[in-house]
């Protein structure tokens, strides 16, 4: 009769190599340009995209949070005012806590669903949990 610690080495050596999981979200960095009394965020697009969110969402968002006016133009953004590439970011990374990833899993597989006019909820595709989103 074998021993409990031979048992378990011949299980483990049975099992498949254990993979880590290494993934790390990170959004790009805005690239912005100050024109004038104008702020130009050049890869705006290409930020939405990363995120799976639609332009005009994201632009909300940050037009409310930065309290200027603003608007999408092509694959750029457009803002009334002088801001720097660090005060964009920092903004969209609420956006992403906020709006982007799961509370649950803390994965970044997620949609915004419209319940109502003002009701967004944030519904996840990896674990599949709901939660509500402040408008």
């Amino acid at each position: 009769m074998d021993s409990y610690e031979s048992l378990l080495e011949r299980a483990y050596a049975k099992m498949p190599a254990r993979q880590v999981r290494a993934e790390r979200f990170g959004v790009p960095a805005p690239e912005s340009l100050v024109t004038g009394s104008r702020t130009v965020v050049k890869n705006f697009d290409a930020i939405c995209s990363y995120l799976r969110r639609k332009p005009n969402e994201v632009a909300r968002f940050l037009l409310k949070e930065l309290a200027v006016p603003g608007v999408v133009e092509g694959p750029r953004l457009v803002l009334q005012g002088k801001f720097s590439q660090r005060s964009i970011a920092e903004r969209l990374a609420v956006y992403v806590k906020e709006r982007v990833m799961c509370r649950e899993c803390n994965r970044p597989d997620t949609n915004l669903v419209q319940l109502e006019r003002n009701i967004f909820v944030l519904k996840c595709e990896a674990c599949g949990a709901s939660s509500p989103v402040r408008s």
